[in-house]
């Protein structure tokens, strides 16, 4: 019976456990959590923080799904790894043998560096304990700063105004998210925020947080200028749990450096999700996601491969459906301008492919509720950003991921007020038709 071992219970985790168990009946599943919460969804923290969705609701299984993978289940934090023993430590002092191990530690906050941050009142959104400490301090009549410039920050902004709470979100760029969203995208953003009553406050930094009886009672800005505030939440960055991995001897960048079978650099242990730096074939470099599906693709090529059943992992294009300032919004591939200067790492829920800009072209159509840019090579759609309505979503996905040709409608996409969605929509009928 071969015993696997798995570092963590995110979607990662548990997508390698069902691909595991699908190869192997026989097998020992063993998954290490230190989250006491478990298996829930991280994307939904979000819509339990602006009161859309009630807590039971963040838990995709329930008892009776985890049946099938009949797993054990071990709350504690794994400390250290110990290779050629094939064992890991636990800070219980207990330590479990494997024959393949997984890392699927996820990602953590950048900490706020800045004087004040231990203050009670300080939040972040990592885990559904920060969701619910923040909505415990989340009253009606108080004033909260948000700083950061992905999308955690925009979803911490608006989850509190959703509570009635007075937000000012502070930016350290000219606009909001500019290494993904062009200025006129961000521009509809921001406008929307302003709607709700969001005061945002760029070109500035939080450079201190004041606090009365170790509580925030404001902040000082780079400006000099002083804002009141009951509260402040933070999302500047996320960074792999990568200590586990290092301690043992295991190649690390940024993050858990693995093959093309998601395998590190020693024999049977194996990284994916957050925590791991993949090959992208589309830019040639070694990048990191935060995006939910593609956790979840790697964790099963993970499982495959750790069940001996060879399945090399291909980066897809980076694809993500989020909800910006109240606006859905599809992200897809290659669509940014550059490193965001407003974020020291890479933000939850975005790729690291998204800020590429190969040699394109830009056809854009709508700039009002509804907005589509789309980011043309020589032969294929690069890239994609769908604000708005959503039926070319799945079709422009599809497009991206599969590298179709484009070339026949190509000219007529980056003709002047060319009618974009129109075109796309007949081309992807024709090419259902004639596969």
């Amino acid at each position: 019976m071969t015993r696997y071992v798995i570092i963590g219970a995110g979607v990662t985790a548990i997508a390698a456990g069902e691909a595991i168990r699908g190869l192997d009946a026989r097998a020992e599943i063993t998954l290490i959590c230190d989250d006491p919460s478990g298996y829930y969804s991280r994307p939904g923290l979000a819509y339990f923080l602006s009161g859309e969705v009630q807590e039971k609701q963040l838990f995709p299984y329930q008892a009776a799904d985890y049946q099938p993978l009949a797993a054990s289940f071990v709350h504690a934090q794994a400390t250290r790894i110990f290779p050629a023993e094939k064992r890991v430590e636990l800070n219980t002092a207990a330590s479990i043998s494997y024959d393949r191990l997984l890392i699927a530690t996820g990602a953590q906050s950048v900490p706020l560096p800045t004087a004040g941050a231990n203050l009670d009142g300080v939040y972040k959104l990592d885990h559904l304990q920060d969701a619910r400490r923040l909505i415990a301090s989340a009253k009606r009549g108080r004033t909260a700063v948000v700083t950061g410039g992905g999308i955690t920050a925009l979803e911490l902004a608006e989850g509190l105004a959703a509570r009635h709470v007075q937000v000012h979100y502070v930016l350290r760029g000219e606009r909001y998210w500019p290494g993904v969203l062009d200025p006129s995208e961000s521009k509809m953003i921001e406008d929307r925020l302003r709607r709700a009553g969001i005061r945002l406050h760029h070109r500035l930094e939080v450079t201190e947080i004041m606090g009365q009886q170790g509580k925030v009672s404001g902040v000082k800005l780079s400006s000099g200028e002083q804002l009141r505030c009951d509260l402040l939440a933070y999302a500047i960055g996320i960074a792999p749990r990568i200590a586990l991995a290092q301690q043992a001897g295991i190649t690390c960048e940024r993050g858990i450096l693995v093959d093309q079978y998601l395998q590190t650099n020693l024999p049977d242990i194996y990284a994916a999700g957050d925590v791991a730096q993949v090959y992208d074939p589309a830019s040639g470099k070694y990048v990191l996601d935060s995006l939910w599906p593609l956790a979840r693709e790697q964790g099963r090529a993970a499982g495959r491969n750790m069940a001996c059943e060879p399945s090399v992992y291909t980066k897809s294009a980076a694809f993500n459906v989020t909800r910006l300032a109240g606006l859905t919004t599809t992200i897809i591939g290659a669509v940014g301008q550059g490193r965001d200067n407003d974020l020291v790492s890479i933000a939850r829920g975005d790729s690291e492919t998204w800020r590429d800009m190969p040699d394109t072209i830009v056809a854009q159509s709508g700039f009002d509720l509804n907005h589509l840019r789309l980011v043309i090579g020589e032969q294929h759609i690069l890239g994609a950003i769908v604000m708005g309505d959503q039926r070319l979503s799945a079709a422009l996905q599809m497009l991206i991921r599969e590298k179709i040709e484009i070339t026949p409608i190509r000219a007529r996409l980056l003709a002047p007020n060319a009618p974009i969605a129109d075109l796309l929509a007949d081309f992807w009928v024709t090419t259902r038709a004639n596969p």
